[in-house]
């Protein structure tokens, strides 16, 4: 393999792949990036077996081939190179000398060969969408995945696609974010796939905001292309619950607030939440909520909103952690909040195709 190229295409490219590095491994070959160079140019792959990323960089290609090099060091390398061309080189003894300017290094590899195969995907339910469509939808439900190990299928997003709608939903069992999209796929790719947390998040730090994005599934794996990069996956094992169910039908009382100031007034509030007392608690009158918490220890603090509300009054506790998470991602003026009482699930909705259901929390 013997190629020229900048050293910004070169660092872009490994920066996108850094994150799936493995630092520790009984597989040596894991802490290396394949790196292959054809006539289309270069590039650079990592994997941890269960998420692979590709990154794809233009260069001048003068002999093909490949091999795979210790990623922390060929990044480190590259980043502190000055600016301009590298000349970049692997022997078939897989040592790689790369030069720029004055600089002149030599890391020893191993061979492309003893490198996980990325899987290919013939065959296999294919669609495509907008990039910032799907990247939204990921920002808008993703915080609310579980992290027990004990139930895995909750660790990550579903991506499910119907009836021309793709949903996008993620629970812990406390709490659900579901939004919705209608995209236009053939009736073969329509299914559920469960994304786990760590691919989402890869795809949540590299998505752009526009431009197109493909997305390929078998039944255990999923693939990502978009503008150079490929991320592969393997699917979560298991059913995804009915998530549906959990949604309340309807709910007796509606309120309407606005969005920055009730996460503002929450994460005030919030400040003297503790372990022994971490709740925020509602209480609702007509058209004002009053937001409070309180303990033996750290004292107590409340709030009150002027809001939109009619109906009766009560009171509901909620964890303002979970309370918050939507309010964040949401980019709205108002949120509308519906309750029923304080046993009862509440639910945040937005002027978008967006659903937030949040459990209460017991006060004595």
């Amino acid at each position: 393999m013997k190629l020229k190229v900048t050293k910004q295409a070169i660092l872009d490219g490994l920066q996108r792949v850094q994150s799936i590095v493995v630092t520790k491994s009984t597989l040596p070959v894991l802490q290396n990036v394949l790196v292959q160079a054809d006539k289309k140019g270069l590039s650079i792959t990592a994997t941890d077996l269960e998420v692979s990323v590709r990154s794809f960089v233009e260069a001048e290609v003068a002999a093909e081939g490949g091999t795979t090099i210790p990623a922390r060091r060929f990044f480190s390398i590259v980043r502190e190179l000055p600016e301009g061309d590298i000349d970049i080189e692997t022997s078939s003894e897989d040592i790689t000398t790369i030069r720029c300017g004055a600089s002149l290094f030599k890391l020893v590899g191993i061979s492309e060969e003893d490198f996980p195969p990325i899987p290919t995907f013939e065959g296999v339910r294919s669609y495509s969408l907008d990039q910032g469509i799907f990247k939204d939808m990921l920002v808008k439900t993703s915080y609310a995945a579980s992290s027990d190990e004990t139930r895995q299928i909750l660790n990550g997003v579903l991506l499910s696609s119907h009836g021309g709608t793709m949903t996008v939903v993620a629970t812990d069992g406390r709490r659900l974010a579901l939004v919705e999209q209608e995209v236009e796929f053939p009736e073969k790719a329509e299914g559920d796939l469960p994304i786990p947390s760590k691919t989402v998040n890869e795809l949540m730090r590299t998505l752009g905001d526009e431009g197109n994005l493909k997305i390929n599934a078998s039944d255990t794996q999923v693939a990502f292309e978009f503008d150079g990069m490929l991320i592969v996956s393997k699917l979560l094992d298991g059913t995804y619950p009915n998530f549906r169910q959990v949604i309340p039908s309807q709910s007796e009382e509606h309120l309407t607030i606005e969005r920055e100031l009730f996460l503002n007034a929450v994460k005030r509030v919030a400040l003297l939440c503790t372990q022994e007392a971490p709740s925020v608690k509602l209480n609702l009158s007509k058209n004002k909520l009053e937001i409070s918490t309180e303990s033996p220890d750290a004292g107590e603090a409340r709030e009150s909103l002027a809001v939109k509300y009619s109906g009766k009054a009560m009171a509901v506790a909620f964890n303002p952690e979970f309370l918050m998470d939507p309010l964040r991602v949401l980019s709205g003026d108002e949120i509308i909040l519906e309750l029923t009482d304080e046993f009862s699930p509440g639910v945040v909705k937005s002027d978008v195709p967006f659903l937030y259901v949040i459990m209460p929390m017991r006060v004595s």
